[in-house]
């Protein structure tokens, strides 16, 4: 079976056992993701909705007994990256190899007995598309060494490991939404999550029994999280809840947004922090909307509220750019039903919520859009509600 994981079981395990001279122990997957709604909510303490995508990242492993890591991608040239388990240490590069590593050393800086693996990666996930490909590498390394090494960590455990390898280890300051949709999703659901105590609910997202599709549109538009634009929004937001005296902007509540932004406006407070904690509070409003709408089986009326929350991340977050907004605006002339930008921004990916008998109108659209204003053919596939994080493969012959 290959479909959107990529190279198949079998191919993965060949692949592993002539790179490394003996077989994997097992095989494992975790998914990308995309955001229905919810953006830049989730290191605010506040609520998401993603569900995770069929695209995803496997990984053959075998444990080591000797600190050794060996690491190597089939979608990255060169060799294998060894590692000493012991001298892992936080910003110290490595590339894409960062990512696994620094589950490693989240392991093992929280007492975890990790002494070593062979791992061999491979994934469908579009990198820099907005779509979390390193939270899928971060989860299928972490789940993998968690079943291995018998440490017992739940998927949420496993989630917040990925996540401080990812801010700490790489130094990403992001949220933990993307490593918890990666390590929990469910087939048929999107995620409802509250990022402060990490409950979440599964809620069903039938979209084709409601005669619907939702496409993903990847721009071609490659961004990266680690230029500072996502660390400058971190801050400010942060900064807006000192200024209010509350502990995060989630402890803002809809209803006191307008007098809020009027004694920041008051106090002086620089107009961008204004802008942003109008965006992530207004946006953890939209999370709850939709959540309502789902639960009333009213899927097409969540259309308007993707809309206004891709208002709110153009205009008040700022961290759109000129193909995401063609998308929208594409999509949106051609009949659909709402749409927006999805994920960190400055890039990546859009989603559009369509009648499924008018998914080929607006495709169609949107790429003669992108074409007449000479931008590169963006990637247009429909987001199909998957499994989180699995062992794919039983146990095989140990290293």
């Amino acid at each position: 079976m290959t479909d959107h994981a990529g190279t198949g079981h079998a191919e993965l395990t060949a692949s592993f056992t002539e790179l490394y001279g003996h077989a994997p122990e097992g095989v494992w997957a975790a998914p990308g993701r995309v955001n229905l709604i919810g953006e830049y909510t989730d290191f605010n303490d506040g609520f998401v909705m993603p569900l995770a995508l069929p695209h995803a990242a496997r990984a053959a492993v075998a444990r080591r007994t000797d600190g050794e890591l060996r690491l190597h991608s089939t979608d990255v040239p060169g060799g294998v990256v060894s590692l000493r388990v012991e001298e892992l240490a936080p910003r110290s590069g490595h590339g894409w190899a960062a990512y696994p590593a620094g589950v490693v050393w989240a392991l093992r800086e929280a007492g975890h007995p990790v002494t070593g693996a062979d791992i061999e990666l491979t994934s469908t996930v579009p990198v820099g598309a907005g779509l979390s490909s390193s939270a899928a590498l971060e989860v299928v390394t972490a789940l993998a060494l968690n079943d291995l090494f018998e440490l017992g960590l739940s998927a949420p455990e496993l989630a917040v490991l990925g996540q401080r390898a990812e801010n700490d280890f790489v130094g990403v300051p992001c949220g933990v939404m993307d490593q918890m949709a990666s390590a929990c999703c469910t087939e048929g659901h999107a995620l409802y999550l509250d990022t402060r105590d990490l409950t979440q609910r599964q809620v069903p997202f039938d979209l084709e029994a409601h005669g619907l599709r939702l496409l993903v549109v990847d721009t071609r538009v490659k961004h990266s999280l680690g230029d500072g634009a996502y660390a400058e929004r971190r801050a400010g937001c942060e900064a807006g809840a000192r200024a209010l005296g509350i502990p995060t902007l989630r402890d803002l509540p809809y209803d006191g947004l307008g007098d809020a932004l009027g004694a920041l406006e008051a106090a002086g407070v620089d107009e961008s922090v204004v802008r942003y904690v109008r965006h992530v509070v207004s946006d953890n409003h939209r999370v709850e909307r939709v959540i309502e709408l789902l639960d009333a089986g009213d899927v097409r009326a969540a259309g308007p509220v993707l809309d206004d929350g891709h208002r709110s991340l153009r205009d008040d977050l700022r961290v759109s750019c000129p193909e995401l907004d063609l998308v929208v605006s594409a999509a949106g002339a051609a009949g659909a039903l709402g749409a927006r930008m999805t994920g960190g921004g400055f890039g990546g990916s859009a989603i559009v919520l369509v009648e499924d008998s008018a998914a080929d109108t607006v495709t169609k659209a949107v790429v003669e859009a992108f074409t007449s204003a000479g931008h590169a053919v963006p990637g247009v596939f429909p987001a199909v509600p998957s499994a989180g994080a699995r062992r794919l493969v039983p146990a095989g012959p140990a290293a």
